[in-house]
């Protein structure tokens, strides 16, 4: 018992050692609720752990869409480029890796989701594909 709780306590202070956003969302419960936020993640969408812990992941960053829920939640581990929401409300281009994490049954017991932003590289891509557009000569 005090290896599995040391265990535990180790993931812990990994995942909020982390310097990119994670979460972990039971997926035996309705709507996926998240049961964890890691520190990174508070600052990069702006809601404190105590403000979304029991709600749907789907619910709290991507406004109910029930489409994102059955592509981050359709495979065991996947990645997606999406737009999330943030608390104040600005859309966030992201990218999310989904990983299942697996009972002794082998029933699927908890989601890790990790958030990368992908602000930067969407500016770069429109800013290229203007440069790219044709010029219009006088």
């Amino acid at each position: 018992m005090f290896r599995l709780l040391s265990d535990s306590a180790l993931a812990r202070a990994a995942l909020s050692a982390c310097g990119f956003a994670v979460a972990l969302a039971d997926a035996g419960s309705p709507g996926q609720p998240l049961t964890y936020v890691n520190a990174a993640f508070e600052r990069f969408f702006g809601y404190r752990e105590a403000e979304v812990r029991g709600r749907g992941v789907v619910d709290v960053l991507f406004r109910g869409e029930a489409d994102v829920a059955q592509r981050l939640f359709g495979e065991p581990a996947s990645r997606w480029k999406l737009s999330a929401s943030c608390k104040d409300g600005a859309q966030l281009p992201i990218e999310a890796a989904v990983s299942s994490v697996r009972g002794t049954d082998g029933s699927v017991t908890h989601w890790i989701l990790a958030f990368a932003d992908r602000s930067e590289v969407e500016r770069v891509r429109e800013e290229l594909a203007s440069l790219k557009a044709p010029v219009a000569v006088r």
